[in-house]
């Protein structure tokens, strides 16, 4: 699990770092254009005509350090500053004398981009909060259309640090090369489209150098797949826990079928699904594993107030339905149930009627909304929640005690608390009905298997992605279904037994 910093934490680290470790900020400089010239050659670019844009402060310095590193290697580099010389803080200025000293050439005008075959992008860090404007903003603008290799010195410049905005306008790197952490605007929808490839140099900066007062942000590796529990010797179908899936209305089995087969493939050792008699025969069909517990036009408390007792795990909403029938039976389950509780879809939409009774006392609850239910919930609008996504999750996730899975292109899971994740993994080709069906019933599937819930939704959160990023693989985004991201399931999960010491 790597942690994913701020901007706020970053500047702690860099500055704890030279105070309290006594690593000096020349040093970290130097190691920081040390790793982006390492990327370089790594990628091929080392060799080409490359113009270095440079701004004022410590960013500009890595740049500076960049052009001064390649010409000693006898490369072609240039470096152009926007501001002039003049503009250039102490270290910077520092970098600059020595640069000088090597025989780099400092353009003094505005330079033909389509001259060069790679653009390095040093002229702002991950500390700006203001919007680009005037040269600057006319110098990003000009290489962002340039036919050359584009390439960010820890973060392209306009994107927010913070919140994966861009801030007025933005350098569209091909690659980026960022230091000691991911940054949390690196890793939102935004962000990733801006930054290209992310790849992340170790400078001297550790978790040593962290404050007390960090947020707590982290998103998943490949080797946190470990935490999938283990399926022991001595076992049984009951050893794996109950999901009990409460899904589907006339015309909508699909939605239960996908959340029921996605908590088998998981590992479920038994889902059994609460449903309307019109689905009997096709979810039979469908899933002849599945417990079917029925009900004809109208749920009843009875069998729904056994069928939650028999259960490890709950989901509820794939496909219900939004009606006063629908809302009543949501509403009883989150009055009733005495196991953990993943609302999702139509859940969310009936629970928007009366989002108060998520105030109440509860069991641990997963909430799954997508920007659409969230602005149901909250009266926010799409755009800001987008623009907003962790705050907005955050937020919710607090006021209400629940576990909020927020998703959009890159999704966001807040855990009160404790701590919040940024979904790394999956693609564009999830974006296909009934994608999120196989999520919640991935979640259930890992909590009734023995994970708390609030490790259980962030885990399920990815290996939904990486699902979806072997089915992409095996087709391609644009043919992948919500079936192939359920079938690739069993990949993931093969993937995983090293991990989790199995062979």
């Amino acid at each position: 699990m790597k942690r994913v910093l701020n901007s706020r934490e970053m500047y702690h680290c860099d500055k704890s770092t030279t105070t309290d470790y006594h690593v000096s900020s020349e040093v970290l400089m130097e190691r920081a254009a040390l790793s982006v010239v390492s990327v370089l050659e790594e990628e091929g670019l080392s060799d080409k005509k490359i113009l270095v844009l440079c701004g004022m402060g410590n960013n500009g310095g890595d740049g500076i350090a960049v052009a001064r590193i390649l010409k000693e290697r006898d490369k072609d580099a240039v470096i152009f500053i926007p501001g002039g010389e003049k503009s250039l803080k102490a270290e910077p200025a520092g970098q600059m004398k020595s640069a000088k000293a090597y025989g780099v050439d400092i353009l003094s005008e505005m330079p033909d981009m389509g001259e060069y075959q790679v653009i390095i992008d040093a002229l702002f860090g991950i500390g700006l909060s203001r919007d680009i404007e005037g040269v600057e903003k006319e110098v990003i603008e000009k290489a962002n259309e340039a036919n050359a290799a584009r390439v960010s010195v820890d973060i392209p410049s306009g994107l927010s640090a913070d919140k994966g905005t861009v801030l007025g306008t933005c350098f569209k790197a091909d690659i980026t090369v960022t230091f000691a952490f991911p940054k949390v605007g690196q890793l939102l929808s935004t962000g990733r489209k801006y930054c290209g490839r992310l790849f992340i140099k170790d400078i001297g900066i550790t978790e040593k150098s962290l404050s007390s007062t960090t947020e707590g942000f982290f998103a998943f590796e490949k080797s946190d797949l470990k935490h999938i529990p283990v399926r022991e010797a001595d076992s049984h179908k009951g050893s794996y826990g109950k999901v009990l899936v409460i899904a589907g209305s006339k015309g909508m089995a699909g939605s239960a079928y996908l959340a029921a087969a996605s908590a088998y493939k998981c590992g479920a050792g038994l889902v059994k699904i609460y449903t309307p008699e019109e689905n009997r025969e096709i979810l039979q069909t469908l899933l002849p594993e599945a417990i079917l517990s029925i009900y004809d036009k109208k749920w009843d408390e009875k069998t729904l107030i056994s069928d939650m007792k028999w259960a490890t795990c709950i989901l509820c909403g794939p496909g219900i339905g939004v009606s006063p029938a629908a809302r009543s039976m949501v509403e009883f389950v989150f009055k009733n149930a005495a196991v953990p509780v993943i609302f999702d879809a139509d859940a969310l939409n009936n629970l928007s009627e009366n989002p108060d009774i998520l105030m109440r006392p509860h069991t641990d609850i997963v909430i799954t909304p997508h920007l659409m239910e969230m602005s149901r919930l909250t009266g926010e609008s799409i755009g800001y929640i987008k623009s907003q996504i962790i705050s907005c999750a955050k937020e919710f996730a607090m006021n209400n005690r629940v576990i909020c899975v927020l998703k959009d292109s890159v999704t966001v899971t807040a855990v009160p608390f404790e701590n919040t994740y940024i979904n790394t993994s999956g693609n564009n080709g999830m974006a296909t009905a009934g994608s999120g069906d196989v999520l919640s019933g991935i979640i259930a599937a890992l909590i009734a298997t023995g994970l708390k819930p609030s490790l259980a939704a962030p885990l399920g959160v990815y290996v939904h992605g990486l699902s979806g990023d072997m089915a992409r693989d095996r087709i391609n985004a644009y043919s992948m279904t919500s079936r192939d991201i359920l079938d690739a399931i069993s990949g993931v999960f093969s993937e995983a037994l090293p991990f989790c010491g199995e062979i």
